[in-house]
């Protein structure tokens, strides 16, 4: 099977879905009645008007070539990382370490990533980026707060620039066999990822009791991240065909990914918290910031990344 006949069959079955799960969200708007079933279906309704703008973008991706979605990514990695800056304190020494950052470091990992450069790609912003930062910050001459201040930055950097662009470096991975469907392996992982987040919703408030980190993420429960969890394996397993992947790998890696983004989400909460923050912005309706949809991406996406190509490639 082709990548276009994937690709189709693929975007049609999403399709279908969301579209059944939308009816089911307008028949649950109507029937609510109290305050807090209000504002549960109020919560899925905005997921699943979420899952249809990212297949929206997707397909826009798939019909544009890997430049238009190294250059998504690219973006998104701006809005994340000034989306961190903005909610972390900085000082007027930070000001060329921030500038280097987003002006040099972000646009020159995005251009390996399109280029193929896969030796200077892992390395760039984990050894260069983390010595020219404070490097460049100790030259302003602030000794204020410094290791909190730079610490900040080198931290932002890695998780909005260089754990995200693992995404679309998924694309280029060189799996024999499977030349060219790069596509759909940045496709599972996404898919996994945000059915993840919504079955983790749904089993939260349908049977969550047990609260796993309730000081820095309230609505995370054990019921919900085990049937997530399974529901996402599960998905997981279902997509096999898109893959490289037998069904049981499929459904293992899946779980990888579920365990990565599970943590990302509560790592950053926790961040937010510190902050004193609920969100990371307002950018996306009903969900804050753009950061808030991508926390399970930064964790997962490397992850994923480095199993496929270390199990996967010659």
């Amino acid at each position: 099977m082709t990548l276009l006949q994937k690709s189709l069959i693929l975007f049609g079955i999403t399709g279908s879905i969301l579209a059944i799960a939308s009816g089911i969200g307008a028949v649950l708007a109507r029937k609510a009645a109290s305050d807090s079933g209000i504002a549960t279906v109020e919560n899925l309704n905005a997921r699943i008007k979420a899952w249809w703008v990212m297949i929206a973008i997707f397909a826009a991706c798939y019909a544009l070539g890997f430049t238009a979605t190294v250059l998504l990514f690219a973006l998104t990695s701006f809005y994340t990382l000034r989306e961190f800056i903005s909610l972390t304190p900085t000082q007027r020494a930070d000001h060329v370490p921030l500038a280097f950052a987003f002006y040099v470091l972000l646009p020159l990992q995005y251009w390996l990533i399109w280029s193929d450069w896969y030796g200077l790609f892992t390395i760039l912003i984990p050894v260069y980026g983390f010595l020219l930062l404070p490097s460049l910050s100790s030259l302003q001459g602030d000794p204020v707060n410094f290791l909190l201040r730079i610490s900040r930055i080198q931290w932002a950097v890695m998780l909005t620039v260089y754990c995200i662009s693992h995404a679309p470096a998924l694309v280029l991975l060189p799996v024999p066999g499977y030349e060219g469907q790069g596509f759909l392996l940045l496709f599972f992982l996404t898919a996994v990822v945000q059915f993840s987040d919504v079955m983790q919703y749904v089993f939260g408030k349908l049977m969550g009791r047990t609260k796993l980190a309730p000081v820095i993420s309230p609505s995370k429960t054990v019921e919900g991240l085990v049937g997530g969890g399974l529901s996402a394996m599960a998905l997981g397993a279902a997509l096999w065909w898109i893959t490289p992947f037998s069904p049981p790998v499929a459904a293992a890696m899946a779980g990888m990914i579920v365990i990565a983004g599970f943590l990302g989400g509560l790592s950053l909460s926790a961040v937010k918290r510190s902050m004193g923050a609920k969100d990371w912005g307002t950018m996306v309706q009903g969900h804050g910031g753009v950061l808030d949809r991508m926390d399970s991406v930064s964790f997962a996406a490397p992850v994923f990344f480095h199993l496929t190509r270390y199990f996967y490639t010659v």
